[in-house]
């Protein structure tokens, strides 16, 4: 009789998660060196080269079929499409925000992606709401208000990227497609705008490539490996560690963009800023400790 099949250990995936969250927390560092070319460009061409590289990955690992027989429900190719475009608007925020001299006000951005999470799934999901994560929501709107009072103006690079991800997170939870396919066909329907558009550049002569140096148009053609690296390496991160370990481990990324900003890129960090900051950590803290908490038995007090 031969011994039943034995599943691979939980840390197997710690590695990929690791890779993946350090590759998105030192984009900043990538992004910077691109700073001469159009944010809008620089979007452009990583839809193009991230379709060469997905369309190698899906050769390579199978999933064709599954894109193109997404391709022919047009309800599916709807909410990839929508999806993609929030994605998209994620990325040209991001990219803008970091090379405008923002990279602090992009990691409050994803600070506070999780608690936009925890509305989405109050609001719109039904799910229901601690009172720790009621607590943490309170306490973010706090932050932000002080950031917007202090100020003088909404910092519109965090809600953007807050309500661009999140958007974009719940469009994929409700998508039936993997997370390989899925992003191989959100990209293949708005490449021909990109390519339209960078076309449009390279005859007007605005276009970046020919016109910067060898090691610029490098990191414009890698583009495409740096997008797609880190999200195959999540996918297999995914197949092994929980939800919540993948949710708190996520929180690598906002910190290493908060430190370069602070300490790589000199963003000044004043008074009012940590004020903020603080009332979202300590939001965050809320909503950790109920993330890791026991679930307790029905009818024990909270």
């Amino acid at each position: 009789m031969s011994a039943p099949p034995v599943s691979p250990p939980a840390w197997r995936g710690l590695p990929a998660a690791l890779g993946a969250f350090l590759c998105w927390g030192l984009f900043p560092l990538y992004w910077k060196h691109l700073a001469a070319i159009n944010a809008l460009e620089v979007i452009a061409h990583r839809h193009v080269w991230s379709l060469v590289t997905v369309a190698v990955l899906l050769a390579w690992r199978g999933g064709g079929r599954e894109v193109l027989a997404a391709a022919r429900q047009p309800a599916l190719v709807g909410r990839t499409l929508g999806a993609g475009a929030l994605l998209t608007g994620n990325w040209l925020i991001f990219v803008w925000g970091v090379n405008h001299g923002h990279v602090i006000e992009c990691s409050l951005g994803y600070f506070l992606v999780p608690l936009a999470n925890v509305c989405l799934g109050r609001f719109v999901l039904g799910e229901p709401l601690s009172v720790r994560q009621g607590w943490a929501l309170v306490l973010a709107a706090a932050g932000v208000g002080v950031m917007v009072v202090e100020a003088g103006r909404v910092p519109w690079i965090a809600l953007g990227l807050v309500a661009t991800w999140a958007g974009y997170s719940l469009m994929k939870k409700r998508s039936a497609l993997a997370a390989l396919p899925g992003f191989a066909l959100e990209t293949a329907l708005l490449a021909p705008v990109a390519i339209g558009y960078l076309a449009w550049l390279g005859v007007s002569g605005r276009g970046a490539l020919g016109h910067v140096d060898a090691g610029v148009t490098a990191l414009v053609l890698a583009s495409g490996v740096v997008t797609a690296l880190p999200l195959v390496m999540f996918a297999e991160a995914a197949r092994h560690l929980r939800l919540t370990t993948l949710g708190l481990l996520q929180y690598i990324v906002p910190f290493l963009h908060f430190f370069l900003g602070w300490i790589v890129f000199h963003e000044p960090f004043a008074a009012d800023r940590a004020a903020a900051f603080a009332l979202i950590w300590i939001g965050l803290g809320f909503y950790v400790y109920d993330v890791l908490r026991p679930a307790r038995p029905a009818g024990a007090m909270a």
